[in-house]
Formats: C-alpha cells, structure tokens, sequence
C-alpha cells in the first residue's frame, strides 16, 4: 500500500514517514522545504535501509499534484503540509490562508479527480473553543480561534467534513494534536525549527546546547499548582504511530471521523524543565517573563476514542521525550545544517 504524505520532510512528516516504511507502507512524500530539510528523509532512509520516493514542490502545484498520482499508486493521503507558528501567523495572516487553505483545496481536487479519496488530515487542538472543560474531548466545542493558524486549521476541517457529508466515496481523519516534542531514539531525525523557536521544548534543548542564555518561562501566577502553564505533550513518535493507526481506519470507513492525539495528562512547564534537567543532567537556567496574551492555564486531551476506536494509545514517558529531545540536540547542535 502506498501512503502519500504532503510536508513529509518535516518534524511529524519524517517521523511519520519512518514509521510507514518499517511497517512495509510504500512512501511518496512532497515538501517544499518552507520550514525542512531533505536531509531528514536521507537519514530516514538510512535508519531503515529503505527508500523514499521524494518530490520537491509545492502541494498548490496542481500539475506536480497530478504527476505524482499518475507516477505512483496512492492508496491514501496524509496531509501536513502547512505554516504552522501561531505567533507568525498573525503577522502574515494572509501567507497562511493562502497557503494552508489552498494547499487542501488544490490537493483534494486533484484526488476527487483521479478517484483516491481518502485523506488523515493534520489538525490541531487550537481549533477547540477557549471556554471548554477539560479534558478536551472530540464532542467539545470548536471555534473562536485566536490566532489565523488556528482558524486554518478549523476551516480545513470544515472542508473536508462538508466534501465528506457530500460525497459518501471519501473516507476522512481529522486528527487533532496536543502538543508533540521528542525525536527518534537514534537522535538523527527530530525538531529543527527556523529561527526563534516557537515552542518550549526546542528551546529548552537550544539553551541547554549554549544555542541560547537562557529560557523565559511566559506567568508563573497561573492558577495551577506551580503557577506555570499546564499543557498535554506527546512523544512524536507516539504521535506518527497515531497516523499509522489512522491508516487502518480510514481504509475501511467512509465519511468523517475526528480524533484526539495526546497523553490526557497535563505537565507544568516548571515540571517539563526540571524532568529534562534530570533527563539529561544539563542545567537549563530560565527567569519568568509575563504572560502571553490567548494562553490557557490548563489544556489537555481526552483520549479515550482514540483509544477505543484506532486502538491506540501513547506509550512514551515525559522522561523519554526529554531524554530523545536531548539525544537529537546534543548529536546535532544546530539541527540539520550539521550532517
């Protein structure tokens, strides 16, 4: 079986890719190097001595859309491919409608046209409505975004499902991620962002690895238990395996579907800093800086569908996600620009 997976060069992408070929998927990937590097899906290749059948291109690229499907016998799509810094993404709001939007669209009229219609779509639990309870579960409300990712992330979802409530042949996953850190154990494929990273993890490995001084932890009068932000983080491999587990899914099922992709555990900042000091016996000095505008006190995933419908769970440890992060890092100090 043949899986197509837009931004496959990417962070998730990579890992995703690695995963689909060492359970015997076939692999074609697109990406147009925005926010990646070749170099990962070369190392991909080389940690699981298969191939990769990669193009260089833009998915908005309706021609190199349809070369690829008529080269290569595409049983289903993943689509990453997208902007995705939420701070960036109210400077140029207009680059990531363009590009998040038009991505999807050119994408799917490309697959109605050549008859594959299925599609596990990289979402975002951003899309969930700020007032909700926790845990978020699949069923709580969705909208009033505050930031042009986020509203990029809804309104492909409401793309897709409306083509879905359509058209009964397509076959679609809505797959809503917490808050993905980590890297392959081997420490040669993980998170290399451009510039000021926009998370915490990757810039908590950056000052550990003397990349940065020091880390600014955004409130600490948070009403939680240490007064920091509570979020749900998954290990990224974690994270890819609940693609492969889509797969099965989406394979055998018509209309939409949405899922969870998370622990359903919340971690403190200060407790996601102190578990990668002991990870890694490195010391990550950090001062408090006020709070960011739009952040929760808490979030965090309810996962019991995911679990109940795809058969999975995620398995990694906050201490194994720190320790990978570390192994990535510390083997490639300034990410892929080292080989």
């Amino acid at each position: 079986m043949a899986i197509l997976v837009t931004g496959g060069m990417g962070y998730i992408g990579s890992h995703t890719c690695l995963e689909l070929l060492e359970l015997g998927y076939e692999v074609v990937c697109i990406d147009n190097l925005s926010n990646s590097s070749p170099e990962s899906i070369r190392r991909v290749e080389e940690l699981t001595g298969k191939s990769v059948r990669a193009y260089i291109g833009d998915v908005r690229d309706e021609a190199l859309l349809r070369q690829i499907f008529a080269e290569n016998t595409i049983d289903c799509v993943i689509h990453f491919a997208g902007l995705k810094a939420v701070g960036e993404s109210v400077s140029i709001p207009w680059k990531y409608y363009d590009n998040n939007l038009n991505s999807t669209l050119v994408l799917t009229k490309v697959m109605a046209d050549v008859g594959v219609k299925r599609i596990i779509f990289s979402s975002s639990a951003t899309v969930y409505a700020g007032d909700n309870q926790m845990p978020l579960r699949e069923d709580s409300r969705t909208g009033g975004c505050t930031n042009p990712y986020g509203w990029t992330k809804y309104m492909t979802e409401q793309i897709l499902s409306g083509m879905a409530f359509a058209d009964r042949d397509w076959s679609v996953v809505l797959l809503r991620y917490f808050n993905p850190i980590g890297a392959h154990h081997s420490g040669r494929i993980g998170e290399d962002p451009q510039g000021i990273p926009n998370n915490l993890m990757p810039f908590i490995t950056q000052v550990a690895v003397g990349r940065r001084e020091r880390l600014n932890i955004f409130g600490n009068d948070y009403d939680t238990p240490d007064g920091t932000c509570i979020r749900d983080y998954i290990h990224v491999v974690d994270l890819a395996k609940g693609h492969v587990a889509a797969i099965s899914y989406v394979m055998q099922n018509q209309g939409c579907e949405v899922f969870n992709l998370g622990t359903g555990q919340g971690t403190s900042v200060l407790e996601m800093v102190n578990t990668f000091m002991e990870a890694t016996g490195v010391n990550v000095p950090y001062v408090f800086a006020g709070r960011r505008a739009g952040d929760l006190p808490v979030c965090y995933a309810g996962t019991d569908k995911s679990a109940q419908v795809l058969g999975w769970k995620a398995e990694k440890t906050l201490f194994d996600m720190c320790r990978d992060s570390w192994a990535w890092q510390s083997k490639n100090p300034m990410g892929y620009l080292e080989k």
